[in-house]
Parts: structure tokens; sequence; C-alpha cells
């Protein structure tokens, strides 16, 4: 059975939430990804690619029994055909977060057979709305702003209101750009840019973000967490993991602008921290000058380093920490180890050869910092 883009098939019964954010049913024998619905309810669905034998991916376009949970989307392209970035707008805050518990839940079960039974934990405000301090946008052909559809290039162009999840005291974009351009706007209030194709076009070069009891110098362009909580929120969550003692030893593997080294410096340790950006550890070698750092990638500067380490944090990007350099942290038998996870997949990978090296998990805490999307933080604390 075969569908054409654009074909609209059912009633289709949906089944379980997957990674990624959809819904997977089974129609005639063939998985479809299911985005904009919820498990159990039974919708009409529109085809959008058809292009794996195994299975395909649509849009629920009607919903004829709709399922615990579900709202009107405060955001009128947050649906089908819509901007691709909140996945869950249709659904109540209780249940995005009960949604991400099944997947982090499902993803450490299959890939590292680690039952977790947690909840997953509220950050900010109560809305769901206003926290993102960071947004990408994409200049469409008339000159607008807006966001890009799912797995697609295509701009969808802002409403009137705006981005719902973008901080609110960020600066006003107002008239038109060239088109093909992106704009991004990072921070907010007297703290804040707007970057236009690589160059500032307004505001701060660098911004000044507080955290963790410091200040923090980021490039407009660069890294920083885009909940405006998430930092200190991910700091206590490592730091209470960790434990660190006074004249401890510590690595701070894929350190950013250097805040989690900051905090184990604070907390007595002595910090060695790597990151691939040359720029981001610049920064980092400014904001905490009392760590040592290098520009590199992890498994490779690793392997330099000393035979032994009492404590290791890592954040890695999507694609998670992977073999080599866990192998890497394994040899100096680190008294615990602080996993930050924006993917429940690698990190459930991670753990299971954090595991075959003779470490377990002794807590592992989520972090709804990405609310109306499916995106979940995690910080996993694995010892020997």
């Amino acid at each position: 059975m075969a569908w054409a883009p654009g074909e609209t098939i059912g009633p289709v019964t949906v089944g379980p939430v997957a990674h990624g954010g959809h819904c997977v049913a089974r129609v005639d024998g063939r998985v479809v990804f299911v985005r904009h619905a919820l498990p159990g309810e039974v919708v009409e669905v529109r085809i959008t690619e058809d292009a794996h034998a195994s299975y395909a991916r649509g849009d629920a376009v009607a919903v004829l029994e709709p399922a615990e949970g579900r709202v009107v989307p405060p955001c009128p392209v947050a649906g089908p055909g819509g901007c691709g970035g909140c996945d869950f707008q249709h659904v109540d805050l209780a249940m995005q977060r009960e949604l991400k518990r099944r997947i982090v839940a499902e993803q450490l079960m299959r890939l590292a057979t680690y039952e977790w039974d947690g909840e997953v934990e509220v950050v900010g405000n109560a809305s769901g709305l206003g926290w993102r301090t960071r947004m990408r946008y994409q200049v469409a052909s008339d000159g607008t702003l807006g966001l890009r559809a799912h797995r697609s290039h295509e701009i969808v162009r802002l409403p009137e209101q705006g981005c719902l999840i973008a901080h609110p005291d960020q600066p006003a974009l107002e008239g038109l750009y060239e088109p093909g351009l992106e704009v991004v706007v990072a921070g907010h209030g007297a703290q804040s840019a707007v970057v236009v194709d690589g160059e500032v076009a307004s505001g701060q070069r660098t911004l000044v973000e507080q955290a963790a009891g410091r200040s923090w110098r980021v490039a407009a362009d660069g890294f920083w967490q885009v909940h405006e909580d998430a930092p200190e929120t991910l700091v206590r969550a490592v730091l209470e993991g960790l434990d660190p003692h006074p004249g401890e030893t510590a690595w701070d593997l894929y350190c950013g602008v250097g805040l989690f080294a900051g905090a184990l410096v604070d907390a007595g340790a002595s910090v060695r921290g790597v990151e691939s950006s040359g720029r981001a550890v610049r920064d980092a070698m400014r904001n905490v000058p009392e760590a040592d750092f290098t520009a590199g990638r992890v498994e490779l500067v690793t392997r330099r380093w000393p035979s032994r380490v009492d404590l290791v944090v890592c954040d890695p990007p999507r694609t998670g920490l992977g073999k080599a350099a866990v192998a890497q942290v394994v040899r100096r038998q680190p008294r615990r180890v602080a996993y930050v996870a924006c993917d429940p997949a690698a990190l459930a990978r991670d753990i299971a050869t954090f595991a075959a090296a003779g470490y377990s998990v002794k807590s592992l805490r989520a972090f709804d910092i990405f609310p109306m999307t499916q995106h979940v933080e995690c910080v996993a604390v694995l010892a020997r």
C-alpha cells in the first residue's frame, strides 16, 4: 500500500507516542508516523511523506475521536501545515510532560535496558509560553519573517502576534529583510542582539548572562541554554548529582562558555574543560579563569589529559557522547559522571556503553525546559 503526498486516509486509530514527537499508527500493515495527534485518538491523516517501504509520515488533519489532554493550540500556525517548531501546542501542559515521560522511559528501556519511573519536572512559568531567549527566523520571499515548516525548507510566515514561545522582552523586529537571509534574536532586555546572516545588526556583540552566581560572556550567536531558567536548573541538578568535594579534580566535556566548570570551581574542584568551538573556549577562559580550557575534539583532547579524574560532567550535542569519548572517561575511573542530555535516545545509547564498562545510573532527572515542543532535557548521574 502506497500513498501520494497530500492524500488523506482514515479513519486511523493512533497508537503510542514515539521519540520525535509523533504518534505511531498502523494502516494496512504499514507504520504511519502521525504529528498533531494523541495516543488513542481516531483521526484522518494527510500523508506528507511516503518515500520508505516500511513507513510513511502524516499530519492529523481531522480529529474524529479526541483524547483527554487535547486543547486548541494558542498559535494559529502551530497545527498541520504550519510551523515545525511547536510539536505539542495541541496538548495541555500536564499531558505534554506525560508524553515526554513516556518517550524518555521507552528509549531508556529499549536502548539501555534501564527502567526509569521518574517524572518530567516543571521549569519556569505555568503557561509554557514566553521562555525562549534565542530565536532563529528565516526571511520569506516577500521580506517578512517566518519559521521553517516541519522537515522542510518552506517558510511559514509569523502570525501577527509573533512567536508565542519567544521571550516577550526580546527586541522588536520591524520592516522588511532581504529574502533568503537568516535573522537571529538572542537574549532579552538590555542584554540582547539581532544577528542578520551572521553579522550583528543591532545590540550587543557579546551578551552577559547571569547564572550560578557568576556572569557569563556569550557571543550573540553562540550557544547558551534557550530557556531562561535552564542554566540555573541544570547546574543545581549536576552539583546535587556529583556532590563535589573541595580538592577533587573534574572534567567539563563540551564545556561551552564554562557554565558547569564555573560551578565546579566554586565548589572547590580543579577543573579542565574542552569544547570544539574556539570562540566559546576563549569566552570560557574569561568567564572561569580558575579553570584550564582547551579547544578541540573531546575524544582526542582527553587522550592527553591525566590518567585519573574524580568527577566528569558532559553536555554533548544531540548526537551524544559516543563510544570513543565514553572510553576516555571510563579509563580514568571517575567517582561520578553527570551527563546532561537533550536527546533521550543518544543518552540511552551512551548509558548502555557506560554500563558495559561497569558504570550504573544512580539518578536520572528529566526537565521540561522546552514546553510546547517534543524536546526534553535529562541529567543522568552514573557511578562505578
